[in-house]
């Protein structure tokens, strides 16, 4: 089994220029208005317009509601202070890198629609 996101956005090249830019996603197959898909090793995120849903459909929201509430989306890369540098690099708001009981590392961001991620690795032994 494999997992791919499919993201809902007000609008599409504003998040694709995020997932681009702040977590180097790259761009899958074409480009367009309505859907695409973008990867980052294994992680598949596609970008759909919210204007594509049907006002019956479940994730159909009303203009200004905020998509993503209740999850929260965990990137797992294996160089967080890489991943880390790169999304500060592009002067997007995330939180600093933190050391978590877990023994993992992390920051967290909320992409342009509200969507929460959070970008992780294991501790160096």
């Amino acid at each position: 089994m494999k997992l791919r996101l499919e993201l809902f956005v007000e609008a599409p090249e504003r998040s694709l220029d995020f997932y681009r830019r702040v977590l180097s996603f790259e761009i899958q197959g074409s480009a367009s208005a309505e859907y695409t898909m973008l990867t980052n090793g294994d992680a598949v995120i596609a970008i759909n317009s919210r204007s594509a849903l049907a006002s019956d459909h479940p994730l159909w929201l009303e203009t200004g509601e905020k998509a993503g509430l209740g999850i929260e989306i965990v990137l797992s890369v294996a160089d967080v202070d890489d991943a880390y540098r790169r999304a500060k690099e592009s002067g997007w708001p995330l939180s600093d890198l933190a050391e978590q009981p877990w023994d993992l590392r992390d920051f967290r961001l909320i992409d342009p629609d509200g969507y929460y991620l959070r970008v992780t690795s294991r501790r160096a032994s």
